[in-house]
């Protein structure tokens, strides 16, 4: 009987031992003193240059808005494609830019091995926020009912057209219809179209296409050299795809400082996209439009 509770009595002692030493030791679940769980941050987004490997910021508005360049692919080949360069005047633009990243985000394989496409949705993001009153992503709804609203869009935060602020033919008054606009106190005043300068200058795309409204066009760039043979045959591609009529050249009334010619004159070919009207993205057209250069420049 003593036999039998002594050994009754060294289990209990065990036992307890156990349960002592169990909640004594440390959980190897958790990090060790000193040290935390979360994540490194990335570089780029500590900078705020570089988010990721399919986005960059490119530069800031007046109003220290990003100006965000989106990357498809890994081509050595890059194609430029720039919505909403008159803001929310041009709000179609910037939907069709971003009708067009998901279509790259959704059909990966249509893009060709050697083709890189970069996608700057918004050029002037100020001038898109006067109209729709918030950043990113927004639907027609969000577009100011009014008139005088939406044209103020058309300018960045200095009152400045962008597209009329680069080095072809530049003025610092120039005209947009039968209206005087700024075009900014020197070629590349604005810090909007220096981020393009500065891009297209570290990068050098085969061939940029920009999208405005509304004249429902395909449009080539030329600065008093001619067209390029290479924007003619991408101008054609385009509208052919598109069934928008192709044009050598925007004659509707004098245009200084151009975007486009800006291109041309560096020898970049280069092709403006006029939309038919100011609400319509008219997806179907553009999206064959894009195709046909993805074919044109497969290798």
């Amino acid at each position: 009987m003593k036999k039998i509770i002594i050994v009754l009595v060294i289990i209990i002692i065990a036992g307890l031992g156990f349960v002592y030493f169990k909640k004594g030791a440390p959980d190897d679940t958790l990090p060790p003193t000193g040290q935390n769980n979360a994540t490194s941050t990335p570089t780029g987004e500590q900078t705020g240059e570089t988010v990721d490997n399919t986005k960059t910021v490119i530069g800031k508005t007046v109003e220290a808005r990003d100006i965000t360049a989106y990357h498809y692919g890994t081509g050595d080949t890059e194609l430029l494609f720039v919505g909403g360069i008159h803001g929310g005047y041009e709000w179609n633009t910037v939907l069709v830019a971003y009708e067009m990243m998901d279509y790259l985000e959704e059909n990966p394989n249509v893009l060709p091995k050697n083709v890189k496409v970069t996608v700057i949705p918004v050029l002037n993001p100020d001038g898109l926020n006067k109209v729709v009153g918030k950043a990113g992503r927004f639907s027609p709804s969000d577009v100011s009912a009014s008139q005088t609203t939406v044209v103020s869009g058309r300018f960045n935060a200095n009152t400045v057209d962008l597209n009329r602020n680069f080095d072809c033919d530049w003025q610092s008054t120039g005209t947009w219809q039968n209206k005087a606009v700024s075009g900014g106190s020197k070629v590349f005043s604005e810090p909007e179209s220096l981020a393009v300068k500065n891009y297209v200058e570290s990068h050098t795309p085969a061939a940029v296409i920009v999208w405005y409204s509304a004249a429902g066009g395909v449009y080539a760039s030329s600065c008093h050299s001619g067209v390029l043979p290479e924007t003619l045959a991408i101008t054609n591609a385009y509208a052919k795809a598109s069934g928008y009529p192709a044009h050598e050249s925007f004659d509707f009334y004098e245009i200084t400082g151009d975007m486009v010619n800006w291109f041309a004159k560096n020898k970049i070919p280069a092709i403006s996209v006029l939309l038919t009207n100011h609400t319509d993205i008219e997806w179907d057209k553009n999206k064959a439009g894009i195709d046909a250069l993805l074919k044109y420049y497969t290798k």
